[in-house]
């Protein structure tokens, strides 16, 4: 949702400072530098000026780290209160230099960025707002502050832009191809988000974003399915998974909707339990070639029941959950199965888990925590040997249907030479002695798979007993 943010501390008085600068760059009657941003489909071209870094704030509204303000929710709280305090300024430089997926870690691209700016200077201008906030440029002012700059060259927007009009700016520039830092996979569902939330078509905002429509819809349902996660992840204290924990998973995620998409038409309720499932692999930290084996065969084949440890499976079976009312209709519509609760309930049992294993405020006590920990990692062990077993099944199954497929492919390059031996004739082309020779060679071929496919088979069927007599004297049939 957009927010409107009130006027920094001394605005006016900044404001004031940037008319002054502006006219004097007019006024000189020097080769005036000016920067060029997308405004409404149109170009807008704004002066630039240099501003001092003392005096510039941190956009709280930035696209670029809004997944990453849950990093701690005390300081996200107090960021909404006071977006200009010190406090929440300081939080806003931590998370510039952060990584995306791990705000623990100082990230090495803001190091490289650092290192660029402390050799060759600032080549591109930032943006600003008339009271000095900035638009585009935070992680540049974060690194020209560490390295000791004490100004900063800045295209000023003008100042009839509301907050709407700057978040379209942020996001015009964000989305051109020639950007230098793309936001994180969750910023970007979030500023698709927005852009929704303004009153924009799917077609329109999946255009801005390059993408496909199919595509913007598939982020939508995976965004709404994290924030679902998170809701359910609650537990005392108000400790929850965060955006941030799903950085890494963009992948798994979209292989998860594609998956979903197929199922659902034909069967929901498998639909629902291969959901729940993969987004708890997800959450313990399953790679991408792992999660793929919890499919409709892994549901099918109960893997995962036969190794879950009693304090995790869900209570399946029975008669399952009664219909749900719906009130003033005199209607009901069906529960979901025992099976989709019992995926439901183990999945929440594993994001409390890792939301009070992460935790790092005082919510929890040390045995808390310990206890958190000791679910999350017999959860892991429990996938871990449920997938393990899937992925020993399915290659023995794939083996067992190696040699099948590739006789049936071998059927298929037969039947196209039948059509190129058409061909060749029709056109006095072929090559008759040639010919011989891989019709000999395909005896061969013919009389060695004869041998093994009668081994072992009493009873063979007629396919194979075909082929043993066609073979048993040398000249097939």
């Amino acid at each position: 949702m957009l927010r409107e943010f009130p006027p920094p501390p001394r605005a006016a008085e900044f404001s004031e400072l940037i008319k002054k600068r502006l006219e004097e760059v007019k006024s000189s009657g020097s080769t005036r530098e000016t920067v060029t941003v997308d405004w409404n489909g149109q170009p807008l071209h704004v002066e630039v000026i240099d501003l001092p870094l003392s005096g510039l704030y941190f956009n709280p509204g930035t696209h670029r780290i809004r997944a990453q303000r849950s990093h701690d929710p005390a300081l996200d709280e107090a960021l909404d209160k006071d977006p200009w305090g010190s406090e929440s300024q300081d939080y806003l430089r931590f998370l510039l230099k952060a990584e995306p997926a791990d705000t623990n870690r100082r990230d090495p691209d803001f190091d490289k960025l650092k290192a660029d700016l402390e050799q060759f200077g600032q080549n591109d201008p930032g943006l600003v707002t008339h009271h000095g906030v900035l638009v585009n440029g935070n992680t540049r002012a974060a690194a020209l502050r560490e390295i000791g700059a004490q100004s900063m060259r800045v295209g000023i927007l003008p100042e009839s832009f509301t907050w709407a009009d700057i978040a379209a700016v942020e996001l015009s520039l964000q989305l051109r191809n020639d950007h230098r830092r793309d936001y994180s996979y969750i910023n970007r569902l979030l500023a698709m988000e927005e852009q929704a939330t303004l009153g924009r078509t799917p077609e329109v905002i999946a255009k801005e974003f390059r993408v496909r429509t199919a595509t913007y819809h598939q982020e939508r349902w995976i965004l709404s399915s994290i924030r679902d996660l998170i809701e359910r992840s609650k537990a005392a204290g108000g400790v929850a998974l965060r955006l941030v924990d799903f950085e890494d998973d963009q992948e798994k995620l979209k292989e998860l909707h594609r998956l979903y998409e197929k199922l659902q038409g034909v069967d929901r309720d498998q639909a629902e339990r291969i959901k729940e499932i993969r987004l708890a692999a997800i959450l313990l930290g399953f790679s991408k070639t792992d999660i793929r084996h919890i499919d409709e065969q892994f549901l099918k084949a109960d893997y995962l029941a036969k190794v879950l440890p009693p304090d995790l499976a869900g209570a399946a079976g029975g008669t399952g959950p009664s219909p749900i009312a719906i009130p003033g209709l005199g209607a009901a519509v069906p529960a979901a199965s025992s099976a989709v609760s019992a995926a439901r309930q183990l999945n929440e049992k594993i994001a409390r888990a890792r939301a009070a294993k992460q935790a790092n405020g005082s919510e929890f006590t040390d045995a808390a925590q310990q206890a958190a920990q000791e679910v999350f990692q017999s959860a892991k062990a429990a996938f871990d040997q449920a997938i393990e077993d899937a992925g020993r099944d399915a290659r023995v199954r794939k083996r067992k249907q190696l040699a099948p497929a590739r006789l049936a492919d071998a059927c298929a390059d037969i039947d196209q030479c039948v059509v190129d031996l058409v061909q060749a004739r029709a056109s006095r082309s072929l090559d008759e002695e040639v010919f011989d020779e891989a019709v000999l060679r395909l005896r061969e071929s013919l009389k060695k798979l004869a041998q093994q496919a009668g081994r072992g088979i009493p009873h063979p069927g007629d396919g194979v007993s075909w082929l043993i007599d066609a073979t048993a004297s040398g000249d097939p049939k």
